[in-house]
């Protein structure tokens, strides 16, 4: 088949716009061929338990899925009951970009808070962790943090230990959106262990399409209460692969090894150029720190549409004129540089 788009076009919209890593497609290719016991039970996804195990600790358990609301949604649905509520960012993937996903289809409440930074903290939870044995009120059961957030901010390890203790003195799972967590892993440069099962974390999400995979996520469980019904729930949530192999075979490349933190560091690093480079400029002021891969940054208006039909990124806060700028495995220094440059003579 001929490709059907400009193979040489990268932008700044989404890191979900980037191809997979070579090694991804290599991994999916060394799979095929010949007959493997199907739903999981092939090699690939038993050797993935073990470097899964290796990465988060022996009582970890991992659950391959198709994408990252299939992982939210089953992580999530084994974590609460038919009258649970989950706490969350109002910016929180699950609640602002999932279509009502969680809502819809795990029956549980998102009860949101708002956070300029899309962090939590104890404080913050506790807004909404009341009610406890009111039949009036979807009970909280869960709270749930992404990391990196969506306005790409870092919880330390010392902020997430704050929090999983307080969730769970009040009766409350953790559950880590985790779409990002190479980039996080990259960012506060520790082992993904030291920042979910050594502090707490009940539950993750663990990401791999935006970070060099084709069609790949899983929810590690790394309690039993995450465990709960978890095999059950993902089949009833149409998330298990038939061939599951070749999902299990893309998180192997990334995680068999170190690929998932050189994509990411590599992504971080192009971030932080842009970060910078846009910082020098005048009428350019970036709007969150740059801790992982993403950029948010208020442009003028009046060099906004041409900047965007050249590079391609999204409005985060129109009314603000705030962009987000995303960077990817493959985003290259010549990406980064030309756009900084770009903006540059925009504003002249």
């Amino acid at each position: 088949m001929r490709a059907l788009h400009d193979a040489t076009l990268r932008t700044f919209a989404s890191d979900n716009y980037a191809g997979a890593h070579p090694e991804v497609i290599a991994a999916v290719s060394a799979a095929n061929f010949g007959h493997v016991r199907a739903y999981g039970a092939d090699p690939y996804s038993e050797h993935l338990g073990e470097v899964v195990c290796g990465l988060f600790g022996d009582q970890a358990g991992v659950y391959p899925v198709f994408n990252g609301t299939g992982a939210n949604v089953v992580a999530l649905q084994a974590l609460t009951d038919r009258w649970g509520a989950v706490i969350c960012a109002s910016s929180a993937h699950i609640t602002a970009d999932e279509g009502g996903a969680p809502e819809r289809m795990a029956g549980l409440k998102l009860l949101g808070v708002d956070s300029r930074d899309g962090k939590l903290t104890p404080e913050l939870v506790d807004r909404q962790a009341w009610g406890f044995g009111d039949d009036h009120r979807a009970q909280p059961q869960v709270v749930s943090i992404t990391q990196p957030t969506e306005m790409g901010t870092l919880y330390t390890r010392d902020e997430l230990v704050d929090l999983t203790e307080h969730a769970h003195t009040l009766g409350l799972a953790v559950h880590m959106d985790g779409a990002r967590i190479a980039n996080a892993a990259a960012g506060l440069d520790l082992p993904m262990r030291a920042f979910t099962t050594d502090v707490g974390v009940d539950s993750l999400s663990l990401g791999a399409t935006k970070n060099g995979a084709m069609l790949a996520e899983a929810v590690v469980t790394l309690t039993a209460r995450a465990d709960r019904g978890i095999a059950y729930i993902r089949k009833s949530s149409m998330q298990l692969a038939s061939k599951a192999r070749f999902v299990s075979a893309q998180l192997l490349a990334l995680y068999d090894g170190d690929l998932w933190l050189r994509c990411a560091r590599h992504a971080n690093d192009m971030a932080s150029r842009l970060g910078c480079g846009l910082s020098e400029l005048p009428e350019v002021e970036l709007t969150h720190p740059v801790q992982a891969n993403s950029v948010f940054a208020v442009l003028p208006k009046r060099i906004v549409e041409g900047l965007r039909d050249r590079f391609g990124f999204y409005d985060w806060d129109r009314d603000l004129g705030e962009v987000r700028l995303v960077c990817a495995w493959d985003t290259t220094l010549e990406d980064v540089d030309a756009f900084v440059v770009a903006t540059r003579r925009a504003l002249d």
